[in-house]
């Protein structure tokens, strides 16, 4: 397996010192955001990505894959699929689907599906594949049934199960993230590695305990990390492992800082790979 870690965390540094970070810390590349707001504007992509390319390949790392917000065929995602394709980056990770209110999910999915042959039609002339993010809450999929789903009737040369720790579980406690994996196996690409608690918040107006997830360290969640990697494994996947670092802001048990993010990430890495 390979190791990444994703780049959102990393973005009040330049590229080449993200590289210098990852390099210390012992991964074999970046997850990459090349989106609106991310570490690469989408419509710089032409000229920003040779050079991350090259800041990648002086310290001894590849950009093993780009976090994209594409989520239909149009000029601008054929420009980054090309753009990626000639740098020789295969993948890309794609951006979500939401879902709407209640009551028109399987016509939403039947729209997702439609707007998702456009895209692996699109990719596949530039041979990259897109992957699919799970992703727990409002959007589709957020589990791995979901994503079954979706991706059933593709090949898995066509199209790629981006798999997650955090989000199957959350979704699928018990024995529903390995059910996911389970469905999945053909078509994982890659998996992101991270992890969560659930803490509590307040009462509504009729008294019920609410409840959030935060992220934690990876060692530390209720995500059975152990398991997690061992089913991965059974299932003969030996592609992309993105650490996702997300310990910045409220949605982290704590709100780091740059540098204690880096350290975090050491901490993670060297737990997934006792794992591995």
């Amino acid at each position: 397996m390979q190791f990444a870690a994703f780049t959102k965390s990393f973005q009040d540094l330049s590229i080449d010192e993200v590289c210098g970070v990852f390099k210390k810390l012992g991964l074999d590349g970046l997850d990459l955001t090349v989106r609106p707001g991310g570490h690469i504007a989408p419509e710089r992509v032409d000229i920003e990505l040779p050079r991350a390319v090259q800041a990648a390949e002086q310290q001894g790392l590849k950009i093993l894959f780009l976090t994209t917000a594409i989520t239909d065929a149009n000029p601008r995602a054929e420009q980054l699929i090309a753009t990626a394709s000639r740098l020789g980056i295969d993948r890309i990770k794609l951006g979500y689907y939401r879902y709407r209110p209640l009551g028109s999910l399987a016509g939403q999915m039947d729209e997702v599906r439609r707007r998702l042959r456009s895209v692996v039609k699109l990719a596949a002339r530039y041979a990259v594949r897109p992957c699919i993010h799970i992703h727990s809450g409002a959007f589709i999929p957020s589990h791995g049934t979901l994503l079954y789903e979706l991706v059933r009737d593709f090949s898995p040369k066509e199209i790629g199960a981006y798999v997650d720790s955090l989000h199957m579980v959350k979704e699928g406690g018990g024995e529903g993230w390995r059910q996911g994996l389970d469905l999945l196996a053909p078509w994982i690409a890659m998996s992101s590695i991270k992890n969560f608690q659930w803490f509590t918040t307040h009462r509504d107006k009729v008294g019920q305990q609410r409840w959030q997830t935060k992220v934690v360290p990876v060692a530390d969640g209720i995500a059975p990390m152990p398991d997690f990697i061992a089913a991965l494994k059974k299932l003969g996947f030996d592609g992309i492992l993105s650490l996702h670092s997300e310990y910045k802001g409220h949605g982290s048990w704590r709100d780091l800082d740059t540098k204690a993010c880096i350290a975090q990430t050491a901490k993670d890495l060297s737990f997934v790979r006792s794992l591995v």
